[in-house]
């Protein structure tokens, strides 16, 4: 009986959702800039998880993934320094971004096969589970630094020989690791243009955040102002302080948890 509450709970609250967001779309942009099919595929791809035990379909836990890490300097294990640090500008968005994208997915190919299923079945290698385009230039319309990111997730993150020096090989220089932090490895590269390559193991709660945020700002035009605004500020105060790419990341970090936390609500993740 208990279960069958909590699973009508559940219904309840994302049909609330669903309402909501369709009314806030109307309310704050004009009706033609909600593309229905667009809703749809974002709203299914993220409010699905398991009633029974708060599991997302591709196995994060909702508890991991609404908890924010914070970010503790003695778990880095430093492994190399950047050879040519990029930019703090923020630039107008430039539609060659997901070509450049491109051309750093198949070097990520190239190293590691195709992507396949966790088992290594076919097709793949079972070196490289998935690769997708993350961060601010992955957004259309979005003002970025002039650096792509990229997520992989692989089977293993502790096997290193599996990855590591097939990247490397691919000119992706390996920065650092924190296992402490969803086992996160850190690589880099400079040409065509920079990149920031992000590693990380299967069911990886900051892995779904990244595509969380990313597609709620393909969809929500005033977080998606905000943002930009918040980036262009903390670039400018980094610059006029000397600080590091770290730090001006660290500077975002209370916009990026606000916008977050209003994509959980609005996925029924938190109440």
């Amino acid at each position: 009986m208990l279960q069958g509450y909590r699973v009508l709970y559940h219904c309840i609250h994302s049909a609330f959702a669903i309402i909501a967001y369709v009314l806030r779309k109307f309310r704050h942009e004009p009706p033609r800039s909600l593309n229905r099919n667009r809703f749809v595929q974002l709203f299914s791809s993220h409010s699905h998880f398991n009633l029974y035990n708060n599991m997302m379909s591709n196995g994060v836990p909702v508890e991991e993934l609404v908890k924010h890490l914070d970010f503790d300097e003695n778990d880095v294990e430093r492994i190399s320094f950047r050879k040519v640090k990029p930019s703090l500008d923020i630039v107008d968005p430039d539609p060659t971004w997901p070509s450049t994208y491109a051309i750093f997915a198949s070097r990520i190919v190239a190293a590691l096969g195709p992507a396949s299923s966790l088992n290594g079945a076919e097709p793949g290698t079972g070196h490289l589970v998935s690769v997708s385009h993350v961060g601010s230039t992955s957004v259309p319309g979005l003002p970025a630094k002039a650096v792509i990111d990229i997520d992989i997730v692989v089977p293993d993150i502790n096997d290193e020989s599996a990855y590591v020096p097939a990247l490397e090989s691919q000119g992706f220089q390996f920065m650092l690791r924190e296992p402490k932090w969803h086992g996160h490895r850190f690589f880099t590269a400079a040409e065509p243009m920079f990149a920031n390559l992000h590693v990380w193991g299967p069911a990886c709660a900051e892995a779904e955040r990244h595509s969380i945020f990313k597609e709620w700002l393909i969809e929500n035009l005033d977080d998606r102002e905000l943002y930009a605004k918040t980036k262009r500020e903390c670039s400018e105060a980094s610059k006029l302080g000397g600080e590091s790419m770290m730090e001006y990341t660290y500077r975002k970090e209370g916009v990026i948890k606000d916008i977050l936390q209003r994509a959980f609500k609005r996925f029924g993740y938190v109440t």
